[in-house]
């Protein structure tokens, strides 16, 4: 059967082919002991249409799919299974296409005299610097059982709060979403037909109303113009904010929102404290696992603060002292709690208290946040839909009255 083959080579030069092999595992085994890093492998004559593209680009790992792959690795150590024998068997029975190949190249990789740690980091995408350094802990340790039970549980919590502000957003997004579709149809389709009875009327026309005939003539001849600006503005926006620059600034402008900045500075302060308490416990160096940290908060201000905390640390200060310096991110409280931790040597378990703190503080803000936004939205919504009709209805009301 024949293969073919995308890969990089020791050097990074691209490198394309086919190779001939009974299986697809047996083509990976034999390009991984050419010392190329496959990027993708396809039986040849196979589908490459549309379909297939679409079917490729959805293809992708998730945070559940790694938390499951994390439990079934904890089990099978805990089993005394070896490393190899883990990642075949796993590679042979996952669901996901695409963890299934890479777990294929992991064993490969072992197979050939590579840590696992070493052979996770050649992925990225799928196994985080967070997660190889943890197993890497684990190795040392000789407790990968514990350790990937570790990280199912830390990637559990994440993806459960991530999924519950995301879930608090879909509400209000689709109440915004549907406002402003109600709105711009009522200018384009429903005034302009009502616009010409109150004009030729010859009747005086309030200001209000006067107002909504002007957007919504500006919105019929010029909406496509204004759909433009908007779109190329928003196109310039988003590169702004992926620029680190930009991104600085809208991490910033997040931290400032009125009351939504409460919720996303207990988001990361749960992200700080239940990450220092992960890779503590399982026996990662404070100064790596505050390295470690500000890679995964996913926000320049704290990663600035972590990075500082690095150095002070380094110097000599310890974790409270080095997160002190600023208050208005890091609350006093937090320190003051870690500074007992260190004097009682409890670290952990003082910053597994602190995690848990602030992850219940984070739920009860969303929620709190939910039963505020949908009587806000639906008072909006149905207060702007009122206003339009009253500046239209009225005035034709008075020209029937006059008659």
């Amino acid at each position: 059967m024949l293969f073919n083959y995308e890969a990089v080579d020791a050097t990074g030069a691209k490198k394309t082919g086919a190779v001939d092999a009974i299986n697809v595992d047996v083509a990976i085994s034999s390009l991984q002991r050419r010392g190329l890093t496959l990027t993708g492998v396809k039986e040849a004559g196979a589908s490459s249409g549309f379909l297939s593209k679409n079917i490729s680009l959805f293809d992708r790992v998730s945070s559940k799919d790694v938390v499951i792959l994390s439990r079934q690795l904890s089990t099978l150590f805990e089993a005394q299974v070896s490393a190899l024998r883990v990642f075949r068997l796993l590679s042979a029975e996952t669901e996901n296409r695409v963890l299934g190949i890479k777990l294929t190249v992991i064993a490969d990789d072992i197979q050939g005299g590579s840590s696992i740690s070493t052979a996770l980091a050649k992925h990225p995408k799928i196994f985080t610097p967070f997660y190889t350094n943890m197993v890497k802990a684990g190795e040392e340790s000789g407790k990968l059982d514990e350790t990937f039970n570790y990280l199912a549980d830390y990637m559990d919590r994440t993806y459960e709060l991530a999924s519950k502000v995301r879930g608090a957003l879909i509400y209000p997004a689709f109440v915004v979403v549907t406002f402003f579709t109600v709105m711009i149809l009522m200018f384009t389709m429903v005034i302009p037909k009502i616009s010409g009875i109150i004009t030729d009327s010859g009747a005086e026309i309030p200001v209000y109303t006067q107002v909504i005939l002007g957007i919504s003539n500006f919105l019929v001849n010029y909406g496509f113009v204004l759909l433009g600006v908007l779109i190329v503005a928003g196109f310039f926006v988003v590169r702004f904010i992926r620029t680190p620059t930009g991104k600085y600034a809208f991490d910033q402008f997040k931290l400032r929102i009125p009351y939504v900045s409460s919720l996303f500075k207990k988001l990361y302060l749960s992200r700080i404290a239940d990450n220092m308490n992960t890779m503590l416990t399982s026996g990662i160096p404070i100064v790596r696992a505050l390295e470690l940290t500000s890679d995964v908060i996913n926000n320049k201000v704290y990663e600035g603060i972590m990075s500082d905390a690095v150095e002070s640390v380094k110097g000599g200060k310890t974790l409270s002292e080095s997160l002190s310096n600023n208050p208005q991110q890091i609350p006093g409280i937090m320190v003051q709690m870690m500074k007992v931790g260190e004097e009682t040597g409890e670290v952990g378990s003082i910053l597994k208290t602190i995690a848990h703190f602030y992850t219940r503080e984070v739920t009860t803000a969303v929620d709190s946040l939910v039963s505020l936004i949908e009587p806000a939205m639906i008072v909006m919504l149905g207060g702007g839909v009122a206003v339009l009709l009253a500046s239209v209805l009225v005035p034709i009301y008075n020209i029937a009255g006059a008659q």
